[in-house]
């Protein structure tokens, strides 16, 4: 069920869904994108998730320099590529729970923005549909979204 290139979307959306689940998952993630040397912007943005799931599973001596490396990543994955859903919904998806008190959160608002109105474009957003359907799930299950726009993303 792998994918022959470790670095494609399809596989990275896979092992960060078993980071998130798991420590065991959050280490091989880790593992697997500290060797990426690249620059896909995409990627980038997945190493961020990793660094910040690294986080997740650390002491508490070193949460905030994994914490301040993943979101080092964030900016540069943003500003090499600023219109691409996937980047801001990892984004936010880590920013989102992070403690306020760290002061690392500040694009929570206008990556949410950003997602409502790419998900209200769709399916003409550029979004392909497996990633449509996790962003609007993580969107609406978290109350990122609610209302009238939750009501009409949960029926397309």
């Amino acid at each position: 069920m792998s994918d022959a290139n470790p670095y494609s979307v399809a596989n990275l959306r896979r092992q960060y869904q078993q980071a998130a689940a798991s420590k065991e998952g959050g280490e091989k993630f880790h593992q697997l994108m500290a060797a990426y040397t690249q620059h896909d912007a995409v990627v980038l943005a997945y190493k961020a998730a990793a660094e910040a799931i690294r986080a997740r599973d650390a002491s508490m001596f070193n949460k905030l320099t994994y914490v301040q490396q993943a979101a080092k990543l964030f900016d540069e994955a943003v500003r090499r590529d600023d219109d691409n859903a996937e980047i801001r919904f990892l984004r936010l998806s880590v920013e989102s729970n992070l403690p306020a008190f760290l002061g690392l959160s500040q694009h929570v608002d206008d990556d949410r923005q950003f997602l409502v109105r790419t998900l209200l474009q769709h399916p003409s957003s550029g979004m392909d549909n497996e990633s449509f359907t996790l962003v609007r799930d993580f969107m609406v299950e978290r109350g990122h979204i609610s209302g009238p726009d939750a009501e009409r993303l949960t029926s397309l």
